[in-house]
C-alpha cells in the first residue's frame, strides 16, 4: 500500500465520542476530523488461517521463541519504529517490540497442540489437533500476544489500528465498507456476517470466500469473518496528531477491528467505524488476525 493520509473520523459528533457517517450532496464525506498519516507498508492479503498458524505452532514446540525487540515496523524512523502517541509512558518515545523477559512464557503464549485455549468454544472454534477440514478457515481463539508471535515468526508484525483502518477504507476514498458502498447483502459476497453463512457449522467460511468483499488493494475479509487484533493498546477516542503512530499507554484492552461472522452490517464499517477492544490474553471464538510487513 502506497502511504497516505486519511480522516478517520467524519460526520455529525455521537454521544460517546464517534461520529456518524455523513455525506455531502457529492457523496463525499463531511466534517472530517482526526487525521492520521501513513508511510508505505504491506499488508496480507488474508486472515492468518488453521493451517498456516499450525506451522507456527511446530515451531513454537520446537522451542522457538521471538527476540526481545523484534516486531518492530523498522522501516520506520530509522528502524527505531512507530512513534508513540501522546500521553505516553514516562521515556517511551517509539514501540518497544516484543518483551521477551516478560512475554516469553506460558502465562501469555502458549500456541501447543495441549493447549486448550485454542479449542475456545465447543461450537465455534477453527482449530483442530490434527489437520482436517478446516485448514483454510481462520483461525480464532488467539490472544494478542500470540498473533504478535506468529507475525514475527513469519517475518511481520502486528498492524496498527492507523495502518488497518487505512487498508480497510482504502485511504483517502475513505469508503464506506471495504469494498465500496454496496449493501452485503445475505449471499456472503461481500461479507461473511450476521450468521448468513451456513456451509461450515462454525459460521465461519475459508478465508477469501467473499470474494466481492476484497478492499481497494485486494485484501480480503476485512469486513466480517473474525474481528483482527491490531497492535494499539485501546484509548476511547482517537489521539492526535497521528503521523505513523500507535497508541501504546498500557491499559486494560487491544484493540480489535472488522467484525466478526455474526455481527450487523454496521460493525463492518472501518470509518468512522466500530472500534472494539478485549484483553490482550482473552481466547475468543469471535478474533482471529492477520499479519502486515515492511514495504519490500
Amino acid at each position: 500500500m502506497p502511504g497516505g493520509t486519511y480522516y478517520r473520523n467524519y460526520g455529525e459528533p455521537l454521544a460517546d465520542g464517534g461520529a456518524q457517517n455523513v455525506f455531502a450532496p457529492d457523496g463525499g464525506p463531511t466534517d472530517e476530523a482526526d487525521p492520521a498519516t501513513v508511510s508505505e507498508f504491506r499488508m496480507d492479503k488474508y486472515l492468518v488461517t488453521v493451517g498456516r498458524f499450525r506451522q507456527f505452532v511446530t515451531a513454537w514446540n520446537n522451542g522457538y521463541y521471538p527476540a526481545n525487540a523484534s516486531g518492530l515496523h523498522a522501516h520506520l524512523n530509522g528502524g527505531l519504529g512507530l512513534a508513540v502517541a501522546p500521553n505516553v509512558e514516562a521515556g517511551q518515545t517509539y514501540e518497544q517490540g516484543w518483551d521477551a523477559a516478560d512475554w516469553n512464557n506460558v502465562a501469555d503464549i502458549d500456541p501447543t497442540t495441549e493447549n486448550l485455549t485454542l479449542v475456545c468454544s465447543p461450537t465455534h472454534a477453527t482449530w483442530t489437533s490434527t489437520p482436517g477440514s478446516q485448514e483454510t478457515l481462520p483461525i480464532n481463539c488467539v490472544d494478542w500476544y500470540e498473533a504478535y508471535a506468529f507475525c514475527i515468526w513469519d517475518g511481520g508484525f502486528l498492524p496498527s489500528e492507523a495502518e488497518w483502518e487505512y487498508v480497510a477504507a482504502g485511504g483517502s476514498l475513505q469508503l464506506e465498507y471495504p469494498w465500496g458502498s454496496t449493501d452485503p447483502g445475505t449471499a456472503n459476497q461481500y461479507a461473511i456476517y450476521d450468521f448468513n453463512y451456513t456451509a461450515n457449522p462454525t459460521d465461519i467460511a475459508p478465508v477469501g470466500t467473499a470474494t466481492l468483499g476484497a478492499g481497494y488493494w485486494g485484501q480480503l475479509d476485512m469486513g466480517g469473518e473474525v474481528w483482527e487484533w491490531n497492535l494499539d493498546w485501546y484509548a476511547p477516542t482517537y489521539v492526535d496528531p497521528c503521523t505513523n503512530c500507535a497508541y501504546l499507554t498500557t491499559a486494560s484492552y487491544r484493540v480489535i477491528r472488522g467484525g466478526y461472522f455474526g455481527d450487523a452490517a454496521g460493525d463492518l464499517m472501518p470509518l468512522p467505524g466500530s472500534r472494539y477492544d478485549d484483553g490482550p490474553t482473552a481466547h475468543s471464538r469471535l478474533i482471529g488476525f492477520r499479519c502486515a510487513r515492511t514495504p519490500s
